[in-house]
Protein backbone atom coordinates (compact mmCIF):
# COMPACT_ATOMS: atom_id res chain seq x y z
CA UNK A 1 0.00 0.00 0.00
CA UNK A 2 2.87 2.33 1.43
CA UNK A 3 5.21 2.76 -1.58
CA UNK A 4 8.42 4.21 -1.38
CA UNK A 5 11.07 5.02 -4.56
CA UNK A 6 14.64 4.53 -2.86
CA UNK A 7 18.06 5.71 -3.30
CA UNK A 8 20.78 3.11 -1.77
CA UNK A 9 24.81 2.84 -1.98
CA UNK A 10 26.61 -0.07 -2.19
CA UNK A 11 29.92 1.21 -1.51
CA UNK A 12 32.86 0.68 -3.68
CA UNK A 13 34.41 -2.18 -5.57
CA UNK A 14 37.39 -2.53 -3.38
CA UNK A 15 35.63 -3.52 -0.82
CA UNK A 16 35.15 -7.54 -1.96
CA UNK A 17 36.31 -10.15 0.58
CA UNK A 18 38.10 -13.45 -0.33
CA UNK A 19 35.04 -15.66 -1.68
CA UNK A 20 34.00 -12.06 -3.92
CA UNK A 21 31.15 -11.54 -1.12
CA UNK A 22 30.36 -7.62 -0.87
CA UNK A 23 31.73 -6.11 2.59
CA UNK A 24 29.83 -3.83 4.35
CA UNK A 25 26.36 -3.38 4.19
CA UNK A 26 24.48 -1.22 1.93
CA UNK A 27 23.54 1.98 3.19
CA UNK A 28 20.21 3.51 2.29
CA UNK A 29 20.83 7.01 1.53
CA UNK A 30 17.27 8.71 1.01
CA UNK A 31 13.83 7.59 -0.28
CA UNK A 32 10.50 9.41 -0.77
CA UNK A 33 7.06 8.74 -0.93
CA UNK A 34 5.38 6.90 -4.56
CA UNK A 35 1.55 7.04 -5.25
CA UNK A 36 0.96 3.64 -6.80
CA UNK A 37 2.88 0.90 -7.83
CA UNK A 38 6.63 1.57 -9.33
CA UNK A 39 5.94 -0.52 -12.50
CA UNK A 40 9.52 0.82 -14.26
CA UNK A 41 12.09 3.76 -13.80
CA UNK A 42 15.37 4.69 -15.15
CA UNK A 43 17.74 7.05 -14.69
CA UNK A 44 17.41 10.52 -17.03
CA UNK A 45 20.92 11.98 -16.01
CA UNK A 46 23.22 11.70 -13.09
CA UNK A 47 20.42 12.85 -10.40
CA UNK A 48 17.14 11.97 -12.27
CA UNK A 49 15.22 9.37 -12.14
CA UNK A 50 12.16 8.66 -14.23
CA UNK A 51 9.64 6.54 -12.74
CA UNK A 52 6.33 5.18 -14.11
CA UNK A 53 2.89 4.53 -11.64
CA UNK A 54 0.34 2.30 -11.48
CA UNK A 55 -2.03 5.42 -11.35
CA UNK A 56 -0.99 6.08 -15.19
CA UNK A 57 2.04 9.32 -13.44
CA UNK A 58 4.54 9.03 -14.55
CA UNK A 59 6.97 11.51 -12.10
CA UNK A 60 10.54 13.01 -12.85
CA UNK A 61 12.44 12.69 -9.49
CA UNK A 62 15.99 14.32 -8.74
CA UNK A 63 18.36 12.88 -5.98
CA UNK A 64 19.77 15.55 -4.30
CA UNK A 65 23.74 14.84 -3.68
CA UNK A 66 24.67 17.42 -1.72
CA UNK A 67 22.07 16.88 1.35
CA UNK A 68 21.21 13.08 -0.10
CA UNK A 69 17.17 13.76 -0.19
CA UNK A 70 14.73 13.17 -3.61
CA UNK A 71 12.32 15.52 -4.76
CA UNK A 72 9.46 15.56 -6.83
CA UNK A 73 11.28 17.05 -9.96
CA UNK A 74 8.39 17.47 -12.55
CA UNK A 75 5.22 15.21 -13.02
CA UNK A 76 3.20 13.95 -15.83
CA UNK A 77 -0.72 13.47 -14.03
CA UNK A 78 -2.32 10.23 -15.38
CA UNK A 79 -0.21 10.21 -18.46
CA UNK A 80 -1.85 7.12 -19.41
CA UNK A 81 -5.76 6.58 -18.88
CA UNK A 82 -8.54 4.45 -19.85
CA UNK A 83 -11.44 6.55 -20.38
CA UNK A 84 -10.87 10.62 -19.79
CA UNK A 85 -7.79 12.66 -17.87
CA UNK A 86 -10.31 13.91 -15.34
CA UNK A 87 -12.55 11.48 -13.85
CA UNK A 88 -10.95 10.24 -10.14
CA UNK A 89 -10.74 6.51 -11.72
CA UNK A 90 -9.27 6.87 -15.28
CA UNK A 91 -6.03 6.12 -14.59
CA UNK A 92 -4.62 3.44 -16.73
CA UNK A 93 -0.74 1.66 -15.21
CA UNK A 94 2.27 2.96 -17.21
CA UNK A 95 3.73 0.00 -17.50
CA UNK A 96 7.75 0.98 -19.03
CA UNK A 97 9.56 4.04 -19.31
CA UNK A 98 12.43 4.79 -21.51
CA UNK A 99 15.14 7.74 -21.44
CA UNK A 100 17.13 9.43 -24.16
CA UNK A 101 18.03 12.69 -22.00
CA UNK A 102 16.49 14.73 -22.51
CA UNK A 103 13.58 12.60 -24.10
CA UNK A 104 11.35 10.00 -22.29
CA UNK A 105 8.88 7.90 -24.28
CA UNK A 106 6.32 6.00 -21.65
CA UNK A 107 3.76 3.40 -22.62
CA UNK A 108 0.88 1.68 -20.62
CA UNK A 109 -1.89 -0.82 -20.48
CA UNK A 110 -3.94 1.89 -22.52
CA UNK A 111 -2.55 1.14 -25.05
CA UNK A 112 -0.47 4.58 -25.72
CA UNK A 113 2.41 5.60 -26.55
CA UNK A 114 3.62 9.44 -25.07
CA UNK A 115 7.03 11.46 -26.19
CA UNK A 116 7.98 13.63 -23.00
CA UNK A 117 11.11 16.16 -22.78
CA UNK A 118 12.58 16.29 -19.47
CA UNK A 119 11.39 20.52 -18.19
CA UNK A 120 8.63 20.43 -20.86
CA UNK A 121 5.03 20.64 -19.17
CA UNK A 122 3.23 18.94 -22.19
CA UNK A 123 3.68 15.99 -23.85
CA UNK A 124 5.89 16.35 -26.97
CA UNK A 125 3.81 13.87 -28.68
CA UNK A 126 1.03 11.04 -27.76
CA UNK A 127 0.27 8.51 -30.22
CA UNK A 128 -3.34 7.35 -28.87
CA UNK A 129 -4.19 4.27 -30.20
CA UNK A 130 -0.69 3.14 -30.88
CA UNK A 131 -2.19 -0.35 -29.69
CA UNK A 132 -5.37 -2.12 -29.01
CA UNK A 133 -3.68 -4.26 -26.26
CA UNK A 134 -1.71 -3.21 -23.44
CA UNK A 135 1.94 -2.46 -24.33
CA UNK A 136 4.70 -3.99 -21.86
CA UNK A 137 7.98 -2.57 -22.55
CA UNK A 138 9.48 0.41 -25.02
CA UNK A 139 12.86 0.51 -25.92
CA UNK A 140 15.03 3.26 -28.01
CA UNK A 141 16.15 1.76 -31.39
CA UNK A 142 18.26 4.58 -32.35
CA UNK A 143 17.02 8.41 -31.16
CA UNK A 144 13.99 8.95 -33.53
CA UNK A 145 12.96 5.29 -33.51
CA UNK A 146 11.47 2.76 -30.75
CA UNK A 147 10.32 -0.36 -30.04
CA UNK A 148 7.66 -1.70 -28.19
CA UNK A 149 5.99 -5.25 -27.19
CA UNK A 150 2.47 -6.24 -26.76
CA UNK A 151 0.30 -8.49 -24.84
CA UNK A 152 -0.60 -10.07 -28.00
CA UNK A 153 3.16 -11.11 -29.14
CA UNK A 154 3.45 -8.30 -31.52
CA UNK A 155 7.00 -6.24 -31.47
CA UNK A 156 6.22 -2.78 -33.23
CA UNK A 157 8.78 -0.18 -34.46
CA UNK A 158 7.46 3.58 -34.12
CA UNK A 159 9.56 6.38 -36.39
CA UNK A 160 8.90 9.47 -34.20
CA UNK A 161 9.76 11.74 -37.07
CA UNK A 162 6.35 10.60 -38.99
CA UNK A 163 2.88 12.26 -37.77
CA UNK A 164 1.34 9.19 -38.57
CA UNK A 165 0.30 6.98 -35.50
CA UNK A 166 1.06 3.83 -37.16
CA UNK A 167 3.93 1.70 -36.78
CA UNK A 168 6.54 1.29 -39.67
CA UNK A 169 7.09 -2.35 -39.07
CA UNK A 170 5.26 -4.89 -36.93
CA UNK A 171 6.65 -8.24 -36.11
CA UNK A 172 5.11 -11.19 -34.40
CA UNK A 173 5.74 -14.59 -32.92
CA UNK A 174 3.62 -16.76 -35.04
CA UNK A 175 0.65 -17.54 -34.16
CA UNK A 176 0.65 -18.09 -30.48
CA UNK A 177 -0.25 -14.32 -29.14
CA UNK A 178 1.69 -15.03 -26.47
CA UNK A 179 2.30 -11.73 -24.22
CA UNK A 180 5.86 -10.40 -24.48
CA UNK A 181 7.42 -8.32 -21.23
CA UNK A 182 10.19 -7.19 -22.00
CA UNK A 183 12.93 -6.30 -24.91
CA UNK A 184 15.79 -5.17 -25.20
CA UNK A 185 18.46 -4.09 -28.04
CA UNK A 186 21.74 -5.37 -28.41
CA UNK A 187 23.82 -1.89 -27.94
CA UNK A 188 26.43 -2.31 -30.79
CA UNK A 189 24.14 -4.37 -33.59
CA UNK A 190 21.07 -1.89 -33.02
CA UNK A 191 19.51 -4.70 -35.86
CA UNK A 192 19.70 -7.40 -33.17
CA UNK A 193 16.52 -7.24 -30.80
CA UNK A 194 15.79 -9.34 -27.63
CA UNK A 195 12.22 -10.48 -26.04
CA UNK A 196 10.84 -12.58 -23.53
CA UNK A 197 7.49 -13.30 -22.42
CA UNK A 198 4.75 -15.52 -20.90
CA UNK A 199 5.67 -18.88 -21.92
CA UNK A 200 9.44 -18.17 -21.26
CA UNK A 201 11.23 -17.94 -24.30
CA UNK A 202 13.92 -16.43 -25.49
CA UNK A 203 12.96 -14.77 -29.04
CA UNK A 204 16.09 -13.31 -30.63
CA UNK A 205 15.19 -11.24 -33.83
CA UNK A 206 17.06 -9.52 -37.07
CA UNK A 207 14.87 -6.34 -37.80
CA UNK A 208 16.22 -6.26 -41.59
CA UNK A 209 14.69 -8.93 -42.77
CA UNK A 210 11.71 -10.90 -42.28
CA UNK A 211 8.38 -10.37 -39.65
CA UNK A 212 9.27 -13.39 -37.01
CA UNK A 213 12.26 -14.41 -34.78
CA UNK A 214 15.66 -15.49 -36.22
CA UNK A 215 15.98 -17.72 -33.14
CA UNK A 216 13.84 -19.01 -30.13
CA UNK A 217 15.53 -20.47 -27.22
CA UNK A 218 13.73 -22.67 -24.47
CA UNK A 219 14.36 -20.52 -21.56
CA UNK A 220 12.07 -20.39 -18.15
CA UNK A 221 9.39 -22.36 -16.87
CA UNK A 222 7.40 -19.16 -16.26
CA UNK A 223 7.22 -15.58 -17.12
CA UNK A 224 10.16 -13.69 -18.26
CA UNK A 225 10.16 -10.31 -16.62
CA UNK A 226 13.19 -8.81 -18.36
CA UNK A 227 15.55 -9.26 -20.52
CA UNK A 228 19.17 -6.91 -20.89
CA UNK A 229 22.21 -7.65 -23.14
CA UNK A 230 25.51 -6.52 -21.01
CA UNK A 231 25.86 -3.10 -22.10
CA UNK A 232 29.37 -2.98 -23.16
CA UNK A 233 30.17 -7.10 -23.31
CA UNK A 234 26.83 -8.38 -25.31
CA UNK A 235 27.81 -11.71 -26.09
CA UNK A 236 26.50 -11.93 -22.47
CA UNK A 237 22.34 -11.69 -22.14
CA UNK A 238 20.70 -11.86 -18.66
CA UNK A 239 17.09 -13.01 -18.45
CA UNK A 240 15.06 -13.28 -15.03
CA UNK A 241 11.73 -15.03 -14.51
CA UNK A 242 8.98 -15.70 -12.54
CA UNK A 243 9.52 -18.92 -12.38
CA UNK A 244 12.55 -17.57 -9.47
CA UNK A 245 15.96 -18.06 -12.22
CA UNK A 246 18.30 -15.24 -13.05
CA UNK A 247 20.16 -16.85 -16.54
CA UNK A 248 23.33 -15.62 -18.59
CA UNK A 249 23.30 -16.57 -21.74
CA UNK A 250 27.17 -16.24 -22.56
CA UNK A 251 27.82 -17.05 -26.47
CA UNK A 252 31.21 -15.35 -26.42
CA UNK A 253 32.46 -19.18 -25.54
CA UNK A 254 32.14 -20.12 -29.51
CA UNK A 255 35.00 -22.48 -30.82
CA UNK A 256 33.46 -23.77 -34.25
CA UNK A 257 35.55 -23.49 -37.15
CA UNK A 258 34.34 -20.17 -38.66
CA UNK A 259 37.23 -17.64 -38.30
CA UNK A 260 37.07 -14.69 -36.19
CA UNK A 261 38.70 -11.58 -35.89
CA UNK A 262 38.44 -9.15 -32.77
CA UNK A 263 36.17 -6.00 -32.74
CA UNK A 264 38.33 -2.80 -31.90
CA UNK A 265 37.15 -1.53 -29.09
CA UNK A 266 35.47 -4.68 -26.95
CA UNK A 267 36.10 -8.29 -26.23
CA UNK A 268 33.40 -9.54 -28.41
CA UNK A 269 34.68 -12.14 -31.25
CA UNK A 270 32.73 -12.00 -34.05
CA UNK A 271 32.11 -14.41 -36.67
CA UNK A 272 32.05 -13.94 -40.74
CA UNK A 273 28.81 -16.50 -42.29
CA UNK A 274 29.73 -17.48 -45.62
CA UNK A 275 26.81 -17.25 -47.04
CA UNK A 276 26.39 -13.46 -46.96
CA UNK A 277 27.28 -11.39 -50.27
CA UNK A 278 29.26 -8.88 -48.62
CA UNK A 279 31.05 -11.06 -45.86
CA UNK A 280 29.39 -9.21 -43.50
CA UNK A 281 29.94 -9.46 -39.45
CA UNK A 282 27.30 -11.40 -38.27
CA UNK A 283 26.66 -11.87 -34.46
CA UNK A 284 26.43 -14.60 -32.66
CA UNK A 285 23.03 -14.08 -31.72
CA UNK A 286 21.80 -14.45 -35.32
CA UNK A 287 22.90 -17.41 -35.98
CA UNK A 288 20.14 -20.00 -36.65
CA UNK A 289 20.54 -22.39 -33.66
CA UNK A 290 22.75 -20.50 -31.38
CA UNK A 291 23.17 -23.28 -28.75
CA UNK A 292 24.47 -25.60 -31.59
CA UNK A 293 27.60 -22.79 -31.29
CA UNK A 294 27.56 -23.20 -27.60
CA UNK A 295 26.45 -21.34 -25.79
CA UNK A 296 26.65 -21.66 -22.26
CA UNK A 297 23.89 -20.81 -19.97
CA UNK A 298 24.24 -20.64 -16.50
CA UNK A 299 21.29 -20.37 -13.79
CA UNK A 300 22.67 -17.59 -10.93
CA UNK A 301 20.31 -18.40 -8.43
CA UNK A 302 19.90 -21.83 -8.62
CA UNK A 303 17.67 -22.22 -5.40
CA UNK A 304 15.97 -19.71 -5.81
CA UNK A 305 11.61 -20.36 -5.52
CA UNK A 306 10.49 -16.67 -5.35
CA UNK A 307 10.01 -14.12 -8.91
CA UNK A 308 12.94 -12.34 -9.58
CA UNK A 309 11.04 -9.26 -11.14
CA UNK A 310 13.56 -7.00 -11.69
CA UNK A 311 17.75 -7.05 -13.03
CA UNK A 312 20.23 -4.87 -14.19
CA UNK A 313 23.99 -5.33 -14.90
CA UNK A 314 26.69 -2.65 -15.19
CA UNK A 315 30.32 -3.21 -15.89
CA UNK A 316 30.84 -6.58 -13.21
CA UNK A 317 27.99 -6.00 -11.37
CA UNK A 318 24.50 -7.64 -11.39
CA UNK A 319 21.39 -6.20 -9.87
CA UNK A 320 17.98 -8.03 -9.39
CA UNK A 321 15.20 -7.77 -6.91
CA UNK A 322 12.89 -10.40 -6.07
CA UNK A 323 9.59 -11.17 -4.53
CA UNK A 324 11.50 -11.95 -1.57
CA UNK A 325 11.26 -8.06 -1.04
CA UNK A 326 15.18 -8.22 -1.31
CA UNK A 327 18.20 -6.31 -3.32
CA UNK A 328 21.00 -8.60 -4.68
CA UNK A 329 24.13 -7.58 -5.56
CA UNK A 330 26.29 -9.60 -7.65
CA UNK A 331 29.96 -8.01 -8.37
CA UNK A 332 31.34 -11.16 -9.62
CA UNK A 333 29.72 -11.47 -12.89
CA UNK A 334 32.83 -12.84 -15.10
CA UNK A 335 34.69 -14.50 -11.97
Amino acid sequence: QDNRISIWSVGDLGNVGLNGEYQGDPQLLCDIRHNGDVMDMQFLDQERIVVASSTGTVTVFRHHQNNQTLSANQRWEKAHYHVDQDTSCGGAACTGVICNNPEIVTVGEDGRINLFRADQKDAVRTIDNADSSTLHAVTFLRTTEILTVNSIGQLKIWDLRQQRNEPSQIFSLTGDRVPLHCVDRHPNQQHIVATGGQDGMLSIWDIRQGTMPVSLLNAHEAEMWEVHFHPSNPDHLFTCSEDGSLWHWDTSTDVSEKPSFLHQGGRSTTYFSHNTINQSVVSAWLSNDPTKDRMEITNLIPNQTLSVNSLDILGPCLVYGTDAEAIYVNRQLFA
